[in-house]
């Protein structure tokens, strides 16, 4: 499988599976179309399987619609779309890997309940700024009813909820795993190197035939000649590449390690800047890099002080009874009688939220970065002191947020290691969900059909 694609649609597919919590994923573009929404029924091209996983198939229309998705994702984000057949390919092994997790919940009875669905409904409603007849409505002039964004809807939380129970909930981050991570850091670390490489890629058809394989070898191994001899590198790109950065003269911007595929990266680690790696062989086909500039960027040494915020909230969590839209609402109220002075934050937290910290008046004590789930800690970070936000809804339910005070401080050996944990999981977590994913696909048994168009 293409590295560079690869990388590029996992973070597509991360955001279509795992990222209801905010419900961001399902928003509806301004002015736009649906992102989940189906071509209109006249333009739609023929349908025909094209996988089958163990006993379930995967068809060419469910490629295009993931596939189209995503790119209007790509294009949102001013990232580079790879080649349509290379697109395509990869959005088919998505699916794959996406439908191989589906049988495993199933098989290990993960269910849905209709109230859970309602409820996500609801807050994908809400996080559009819309009612859910309004929003219903209008997926409805976009081309997709309300049965499938509920589908959709399902597959993501299942996965979600897949992922917890298999890879989560046995992971353990040890105070040694910790101790471990900061050792190895210098006193005073440079932050991540940024390197700008230049990409050709001289594509390879799955199953090429050998007289294939080797002529398209020699025609990256002439690019990578005629670059190691100095030729310029953007018209060699024009003339040979067969990758998305071709119109960009095959540059692909100063980005860190953990932005390019691993093979770019051990391909050309020892590299100086004007040296050409390649060929090189992935899925895709062959790659020819030239090192066009390495930037050493600069961070505040291990043990500089950190902001931490001392912060409170009332959360309140969906229910058959509570719909986050009414949730919201209530929120919205009770921010305006705090802010109007009519009512006591803390009282509301202690009489209301359902949290453990109610007791405490919502107090959540100090906090390093870090700590909290993206969406409360944006909208905490957003905050001065005193000022208390909008609803947020996080995958807990929905905060009202108060920051009461700020301050700078050095952190002791506890507070690194509470600082670096968050670090230390999140890698060790993507390291076992890349590890139980790949296990969990070779064991599918998956035959190829017609590839779709």
């Amino acid at each position: 499988m293409s590295e560079p694609v690869r990388r590029t649609l996992v973070w597509a597919a991360l955001a279509l599976t795992c990222g209801l919590a905010s419900a961001q994923t399902l928003r509806l573009p301004s002015g736009g179309a649906n992102l989940l929404a189906a071509p209109p029924a006249g333009a739609r091209e023929a349908d025909h399987i094209t996988a089958v996983v163990n006993s379930v198939p995967i068809t060419a229309n469910e490629v295009r619609d993931r596939a189209a998705s995503v790119e209007r994702q790509l294009r949102e984000r001013g990232e580079a779309v790879p080649p349509r057949d290379a697109l395509l390919r990869e959005v088919l092994e998505l699916l794959v890997v996406e439908q191989a997790q589906l049988q495993r919940a199933e098989e290990i009875g993960i269910k849905i309940e209709p109230a859970v669905l309602d409820q996500a409904e609801a807050a994908v409603a809400e996080q559009n700024q819309m009612d859910l007849k309004t929003f219903r409505e209008r997926l409805a002039r976009e081309g997709m009813d309300s049965s499938r964004l509920r589908e959709q809807i399902r597959r993501q939380i299942t996965l979600q909820r897949l992922r917890e129970r298999e890879v989560e909930a046995t992971l353990r981050v040890t105070d040694r795993d910790v101790d471990n991570y900061l050792q190895s850091q210098p006193a005073a670390p440079a932050g991540p190197e940024e390197v700008n490489l230049g990409h050709i890629l001289v594509a390879l058809p799955e199953r090429a035939a050998p007289a294939e394989v080797a002529s398209r070898l020699a025609r990256a191994m002439r690019a990578s000649e005629r670059a190691s001899a100095g030729e310029d590198f953007a018209k060699l790109a024009q003339e040979f590449s067969e990758g998305p950065e071709r119109q960009q003269g095959g540059a692909m911007g100063l980005r860190t390690a953990d932005r390019y595929p691993e093979l770019f990266i051990e391909s050309t680690r020892s590299l100086k800047p004007g040296e050409v790696a390649g060929p090189v062989r992935s899925g895709a086909g062959f790659h020819v890099l030239k090192v066009l500039e390495r930037k050493s960027t600069t961070t505040a040494p291990v043990d500089a002080t950190v902001t931490q915020t001392r912060a409170r909230h009332i959360l309140l969590r969906a229910s058959r009874q509570t719909t986050p839209q009414a949730a919201t609402e209530q929120m919205r109220n009770w921010r305006n009688d705090i802010v109007s002075g009519k009512a006591d934050f803390a009282t509301l937290a202690r009489e209301h939220s359902q949290d453990g910290s109610a007791k405490a008046g919502g107090d959540l004590g100090w906090a390093n970065p870090g700590l909290y789930v993206p969406e409360f800690e944006n909208a905490m970070n957003a905050l001065a002191p005193g000022e208390v936000s909008e609803p947020i809804i996080s995958r807990f339910g929905v905060h009202l947020i108060q920051v009461l005070e700020r301050r700078q401080t050095k952190l002791g050996l506890n507070e690194k290691r509470d600082a670096a944990r968050p670090q230390v999981r999140e890698a060790m977590l993507e390291r076992a969900y890349a590890e139980w994913a790949r296990d969990l696909r070779a064991k599918a048994y998956v035959e190829y059909r017609e590839p779709p168009r």
